[in-house]
């Protein structure tokens, strides 16, 4: 009789042992496979394809690094699924909390004839600074593949580590010079290839208005055509003096400058056939008519009555002028004066 009231209780306790067993299994077999160290599938059998991050230094507390993987498994393996990183892990590098954490992970699966695509787009956030840069790793993530036709056959694939650097987060109020500057560290430089552009570029157009105002006011004969028959003409005139003598020379130099530029003499009477030949010199027409004027009145008449132009050096000095800006075929200045 007491067997037969003791049994019930028996094959209850069986209940509940292999109960219990089961719910352990459940629980911690993923991790136990986790913790296993498995054999590396074949490479024949997978295709992975990393993106990493574009650069590797710089990070600060706050970034997020975006690693995008794709993963081709081909059968008779199939990835396990509940072997992909879960999010809010935080792995070690060396030995200690990198500080590095997964944050968001999707995942996009295909299916083909003779293999699964997997594709594995991986946030990580930094959780970690420092006085200093240091080194961090983004984990090489463990998947697990199944073998379908030996169901008790599991592999495993390692990602590739990325290693990166992280730098420290300066903080106003927090930072001491002494400790934070190294003695082999450059300064920070400002870039100033726009301004230094500009500069050069101010510098050029400087140095052609400098050279254009040469060209037209200058008397030196060391540019192009700046040794040309009038400017050496306006040069002499301008060492002569202002007596009836010095008057004479100047008008005679005038004249051999006309005669140079002509080939040939060159008169009030063949004046039109000068103009001709040489147009540049229409503008000052009048100007050469009046110095043919003026030469007749030097050679050819009492030299005791006065002249007809008031200041004759100043005025041949002004035609010199605006012959030699047309010979250098600019406009020519035509107005009367003594700005010599």
């Amino acid at each position: 009789m007491m067997s037969k009231t003791m049994l019930p209780s028996y094959r209850q306790f069986r209940y509940i042992i292999r109960t219990l067993l089961v719910v352990y299994h459940l629980c911690f077999s993923q991790q136990l496979l986790a913790n296993v160290k498995l054999p590396v599938i074949d490479e024949q059998y997978i295709d992975v394809k990393v993106e990493d991050p574009k650069r590797d230094a710089g990070y600060v507390v706050g970034d997020i690094l975006n690693r995008k993987v794709t993963v081709t498994v081909k059968k008779p393996y199939q990835l396990i699924k509940e072997s992909l990183p879960i999010v809010g892990y935080e792995h070690r590098y060396k030995g200690q909390v990198s500080g590095v954490e997964l944050v968001r992970i999707n995942t996009t699966s295909t299916e083909q004839a003779n293999s699964e695509t997997h594709i594995l787009d991986l946030s990580y956030q930094v959780f970690k600074t420092g006085r200093v840069v240091k080194p961090a790793a983004l984990h090489p993530e463990v998947l697990k593949m199944r073998n379908a036709e030996k169901k008790n056959k599991i592999v495993q694939y390692a990602l590739p580590l990325f290693k990166f650097r992280i730098s420290p987060l300066s903080v106003i109020g927090q930072v001491r010079l002494d400790r934070e500057i190294y003695p082999f560290t450059p300064p920070l430089t400002l870039d100033s290839s726009k301004v230094i552009f500009n500069l050069e570029a101010l510098v050029i157009v400087l140095a052609l208005a400098l050279l254009g105002l040469l060209y037209i006011l200058g008397s030196r004969a060391w540019l192009p055509r700046m040794g040309a028959p009038f400017a050496k003409a306006f040069r002499d005139v301008k060492k002569m003096d202002n007596s009836p003598e010095g008057i004479q020379q100047a008008v005679t130099r005038v004249h051999a400058a006309l005669n140079e530029t002509a080939e040939a003499s060159v008169f009030s009477n063949n004046l039109g056939e000068f103009l001709g030949q040489n147009p540049a010199f229409t503008p000052v027409k009048l100007e050469i008519e009046k110095f043919f004027g003026l030469s007749h009145q030097v050679f050819f008449k009492d030299a005791s009555k006065p002249l007809s132009t008031d200041n004759p050096k100043a005025w041949l000095l002004t035609l010199c002028r605006a012959l030699r800006s047309c010979e250098r075929g600019l406009v020519p200045d035509v107005t009367d004066g003594a700005n010599a």
